[in-house]
């Protein structure tokens, strides 16, 4: 079974590596989603998510 893990393949905290690796697509795609999202929803709902993912996922290296 799969875990959902922050990735050390990082930009800022290894979210969206973390997300791609856990949906077997390119770290590069999920970024510039997250970015446009971001830019749709006037940041502020992303970066919550951003920050409480980051709280929540534990880092590759603790699984």
């Amino acid at each position: 079974m799969k875990k959902l893990k922050r990735s050390n393949d990082a930009k800022i905290a290894g979210v969206c590596g973390g997300l791609a690796e856990y949906m077997n697509v390119d770290a590069t795609v999920v970024r510039l989603g997250t970015v446009a999202l971001a830019i749709f929803t006037a940041v502020i709902p992303v970066g919550l998510s951003y920050i409480i993912a980051m709280a929540v996922m534990p880092e590759e290296s603790d699984v």
